[in-house]
């Protein structure tokens, strides 16, 4: 890519989107496009052509996805199959038509089997069930890999799919209904935090910003407390307060800082052609399968050691309960990054100094 290649960010205000637009701006790259959902619906297939028709991207980074955490996903079953294949079949099929120079798919790892091999290589896709609870969106993501791969096979396209792990970072989603474990459990315990000192101030601005399920931090303190309680953060009248966790807590989990796996994408964009990340795969009777590239760290962390982790950094000194009667998902869901870093890119942001990154990216937003 040069620096004024006409690059199109799709998703370019959400967590990976955003981080995207960031590394790129950094890098010198000046002639970035994005557009909101306002501005153009990526389920619209004709104003999805239409934008490409006026726009001409060079190159493409599909970060744009309908997302959530294990609730959303389990809940919205038919809205996060649907939303998710209608968005990509669309831009992937557009950049094809206007013959985009290189196009970048980003997925999630769990498109990988329920039981795969731990760490997980690109070569245990499609070998054995999925998880139940993130199927129809594991699903959308698979057949995003199979279109990039498809059309690369049959039209000489230069598409390519990465596949990061579980991101955190800027831009954060903190919607206690919707978000995702780590931005989730942050803003619990901060809010439990503020409980334990009464320091109400601090709750009203934090609902102000964020509302939950419309309460306000100009809601009555009933209406106030009352929500937080549905969502785990509780106290007693000894004024005692107790945060939620989903699950028994022995899931493990592996976490990536949103800005270094936008760092490896511009890595790929600059450096990878969809002939480099076939060069050595595994090859049955000439068969191409498993073209796409795990973004991660090649470490995890049990959710327990995760929330009691975010308790120390956030200061929160009350009790961490683990509801078990709620699912755990996947009990091991970690990357294998070799494929990655034989191709030049390592992270470098542990999760002790990511949790202290968003901590400080929440309370100054």
């Amino acid at each position: 890519m040069n620096k004024d290649s006409k690059i199109y960010v799709a998703g370019h205000r959400g967590l990976v989107g955003s981080a995207l637009w960031e590394n790129l701006q950094a890098k010198g790259y000046s002639n970035l496009i994005g557009r909101t959902l306002d501005e153009l619906n990526l389920m619209d297939t004709n104003a999805v052509n239409a934008f490409f028709e006026q726009e001409r991207p060079e190159y493409v980074i599909l970060a744009a996805a309908k997302v959530g955490g294990i609730v959303a996903n389990n809940t919205y079953r038919g809205q996060f199959i649907y939303e998710n294949l209608m968005i990509q079949n669309n831009v992937i099929h557009a950049a094809y038509l206007y013959k985009v120079k290189k196009l970048l798919f980003l997925g999630s790892t769990c498109i990988y089997p329920r039981e795969a091999p731990q760490p997980m290589p690109e070569n245990c896709l499609l070998t054995a069930p999925l998880e139940y609870t993130n199927e129809p969106y594991a699903i959308a993501k698979i057949a995003g890999i199979k279109l990039c791969e498809s059309y690369n096979l049959q039209y000489g396209t230069n598409f390519i799919s990465v596949m990061p792990t579980n991101l955190y970072g800027p831009n954060d989603n903190f919607d206690l209904e919707k978000s995702h474990v780590l931005p989730a459990m942050l803003r619990k315990m901060y809010l439990g935090k503020c409980m334990e000192e009464n320091n109400w101030d601090a709750i009203h601005e934090d609902l102000n910003k964020r509302p939950i399920e419309g309460i306000s931090g100009l809601g009555k303190e009933d209406a106030i407390i009352a929500i937080l309680s549905k969502y785990g953060i509780n106290s007693s009248q000894s004024k005692s307060v107790s945060v939620e966790i989903w699950g028994t807590g022995a899931p493990m989990r592996e976490f990536l800082w949103s800005e270094e796996m936008a760092d490896a994408c511009v890595f790929l964009m600059e450096n990878i052609d969809f002939q480099d990340a076939i060069q050595n795969n595994p090859t049955t009777n000439g068969e191409i399968r498993n073209s796409h590239i795990n973004i991660g760290t090649g470490n995890e962390i049990s959710i327990r050691d995760l929330a009691q982790l975010i308790q120390s950094k956030v200061g929160f000194t009350g009790e961490l309960v683990f509801n078990t009667s709620k699912p755990d998902g996947t009990m091991r869901k970690l990357t294998d990054p070799s494929k990655l870093h034989s191709l030049g890119w390592h992270h470098q942001i542990e999760i002790g100094e990511g949790i202290e990154k968003l901590l400080n990216w929440y309370l100054n937003r």
